[in-house]
């Protein structure tokens, strides 16, 4: 029940929240502690996303950083952001049962990596450094790898032969992010090779892609996802960008009313980690100060879906998980 009678619209973005990669790796998490049982160990945030750390914590997911902090013989989960070789030689020397949750989407960089880097190429990725995704990648590749994120960074490039240089990206950045990092690179190694700009992510692009058309229509942009997550960092910047105010929530309780002072309509999205209960949480906090009506932007509906490892692919879901993500009553 709203406190006054101020008229909000809300348009939700159209894709948002998860993604496929994030939706396995959380359904792989969920699998195993119904085939294994509890405790399940899980080698840094399976997502970068509290809500669902904390609800699969609940339900006996144990969570480390470090691998020589798992029992000799556990069942191990990687997560989603990939991990470098040596995490899985310290597996493999500790015995323990790895199921692994990285994204395909970030497999196949790796893949890439190691396909340039036996040719004998200088490698560049396109990425913050620190990120565990760039982490795991660079501990994939056998050859010299050079991490940049920005135009300005290709100048101090030092390669051994201009001539065999190629670059990969992270995942989690879109056409957008990397097309002028790309140009400069092109513009001073004009015989690099990369993969195609259809290789980009699908769910970052669209997200952007979403949030860039809610932009031009609303007075105040929401992003509901963490602090810590790349993707749903960028979202919030792009609506920056556009000269709008825009905040990063990891939850309802985050949201300030004082936000509202002067806007008549709000968009509202979720990065890829983000369940849509959260993001239907906010709606209903928004409701408790005003009366709202909600929009849905016309976008991209995706329908992307990655298989199962093997070994968990006959495991069903356990029912009361499905229901942790499922859309609130709000």
């Amino acid at each position: 029940m709203a406190t006054d009678n101020k008229k909000i619209k809300v348009v939700l973005a159209q894709p948002r929240g998860f993604c496929a990669g994030v939706e396995r790796a959380i359904d792989i998490v969920e699998r195993a502690l119904e085939k294994y049982g509890a405790p399940v160990y899980v080698r840094h945030e399976i997502v970068h996303n509290k809500y669902v750390v904390e609800t699969l914590r609940a339900r006996g997911a144990i969570f480390v950083e470090e691998i020589d902090e798992i029992p000799t013989g556990a069942v191990t989960v990687f997560s989603a952001h990939g991990v470098a070789r040596k995490v899985e030689t310290g597996a493999l020397e500790r015995d323990l049962d790895v199921i692994d949750a990285t994204c395909p989407l970030v497999t196949k960089v790796h893949k890439e990596g190691r396909r340039y880097a036996e040719k004998g190429y200088d490698i560049v990725l396109i990425g913050h450094i620190g990120h565990p995704e760039v982490e795991g990648t660079l501990g994939q590749i056998a050859g010299p790898v050079h991490v940049i994120s920005e135009p300005e960074d290709v100048a101090g490039l030092d390669v051994a032969d201009p001539e065999r240089v190629a670059f990969v990206t992270q995942t989690t950045l879109s056409v957008n992010d990397t097309k002028d990092v790309i140009a400069a690179l092109k513009e001073r190694f004009p015989n690099i090779v990369g993969p195609d700009t259809r290789d980009i992510c699908y769910a970052t692009q669209n997200r952007q892609t979403a949030v860039i058309a809610m932009a031009k229509q609303v007075d105040l942009l929401l992003v509901v996802g963490a602090h810590n997550s790349s993707n749903s960092n960028r979202l919030r910047e792009i609506g920056e960008n556009f000269g709008i105010p825009s905040y990063l929530i990891e939850d309802a309780r985050m949201f300030d009313p004082a936000w509202l002072d002067g806007v008549e309509t709000i968009g509202l999205t979720a990065g890829a980690s983000a369940p849509e209960t959260l993001v239907q949480d906010t709606i209903s906090r928004l409701k408790q100060h005003c009366d709202v009506t909600v929009d849905l932007l016309d976008g991209v509906e995706e329908n992307v879906h990655f298989k199962l490892p093997k070994e968990l692919a006959d495991t069903p879901r356990p029912k009361d998980a499905l229901e942790a993500w499922a859309v609130s009553s709000a």
